[in-house]
């Protein structure tokens, strides 16, 4: 991560399909201070599948919080996932940056199932060759300029200055390497309102990257229908900040089949990283998003995959002010921030 002036550090906005999340840091002598953070809920509906279906709804809530937070810069960074993007890794012979370049734009449609026409291409080189091989990784990104065109035209209407686009996956990958202390090979799983994004980190570089079209929505939604509660009330019993001794077993069942069906997807995951890397085990597994913080979650992915598994707070070795930031909402918010915060590290030099 280049290092980066405090004046050239853009605001990280993660839209959701529940709620918007805003971040802003400062580069310190010493790492970061988190200048302002903030959630607000999107009524629902509003995001569906990465896809803005309610843009003049979202505009108003982006706008709400920056103004709530007293955020005067105007440049902005967001991220997307669903199936309207497709990151995919690919194995190349070994090319310059401009041979890469062009043969990544003529023949980038053989690895994406979209029209190349209706598609933003961007590409990374993984620089994964060796002496015996002169192959190399190439991790391709395609977004359908529709769905993009949309975001930003919202954000410039609510006179923002969108200055770049990221994926969820990899704006969560950016934010645990600057913060982790130790290179690790590590299982990114963000768990959101209803799509749950998994990194596998190895070796200091994205080794599988995917978006599961399941999320802590869906068993909200189950607890409400199955108490006859409303959402906000079965929210909370899906956090245990309300104890429930009638139909316990019953919300038992729904927990259990829910969060296994969320674990089997996490361990297909790991299962195939594993039968491809087998001399480089996984040794944690981070754990973040709003819905990393279903009452005993934590306990059923470790016991599942018998991986240590931590709630991943970007914010720990930061400065905060805490007359400005109270630190017991920090805490409580720190998990479903990681992507806002992921964002937030990154320089725009415009």
């Amino acid at each position: 991560m280049p290092m980066a002036k405090k004046e050239n550090l853009i605001t990280g906005v993660d839209i959701g399909s529940h709620a918007v999340k805003v971040c802003q840091l400062r580069k310190t002598g010493r790492g970061y201070s988190l200048v302002a953070l903030g959630s607000a809920a999107l009524p629902p509906g509003s995001v569906e599948d990465g896809v803005l279906q309610e843009p003049e709804e979202v505009g108003r809530t982006v706008a709400t919080l920056f103004k709530n937070l007293k955020i005067k810069d105007t440049r902005v960074g967001i991220s997307i996932s669903g199936y309207s993007v497709i990151v995919k890794k690919i194995n190349l012979e070994v090319m310059s940056e401009e041979e890469l370049h062009e043969y990544i734009t003529s023949e980038a449609e053989q690895y994406i199932p979209f029209d190349i026409d209706d598609v933003y291409l961007d590409f990374e080189d993984l620089h994964t060759a060796t002496d015996e091989d002169d192959r190399t990784d190439v991790m391709l990104v395609a977004a359908k300029k529709e769905v993009i065109d949309d975001y930003l035209e919202m954000l410039q209407e609510q006179k923002l200055k969108p200055v770049l686009v990221d994926v969820d996956g990899f704006a969560l990958e950016n934010i645990w390497e600057t913060t982790a202390q130790e290179a690790e090979n590590v299982a990114l799983v963000d768990i959101g309102a209803s799509k749950m994004n998994i990194n596998i980190i190895a070796g200091g570089a994205s080794v599988l990257a995917r978006d599961i079209v399941v999320g802590s929505d869906q068993l909200t939604e189950q607890i409400a229908g199955s108490l006859g509660v409303d959402f906000e009330e079965a929210e909370k019993i899906k956090l245990g900040l309300v104890a429930v001794e009638e139909n316990r077993d019953e919300l038992e069942e729904i927990f259990t089949q829910t969060c296994t069906q969320w674990v089997l997807e996490i361990k297909k995951a790991i299962d195939l990283y594993v039968a491809n890397n087998p001399r480089q085990p996984l040794q944690r597994l981070i754990l973040s998003g709003g819905g990393s913080k279903v009452a005993g979650l934590k306990e059923f992915i470790a016991a599942e995959t018998g991986l240590e598994v931590i709630s991943f707070n970007p914010f720990v070795d930061m400065q905060i002010n805490e007359k400005k930031i109270d630190r017991a909402y920090l805490d409580a918010i720190a998990p479903e921030m990681a992507i806002a915060a992921g964002l937030a590290i990154r320089p725009a030099e415009f």
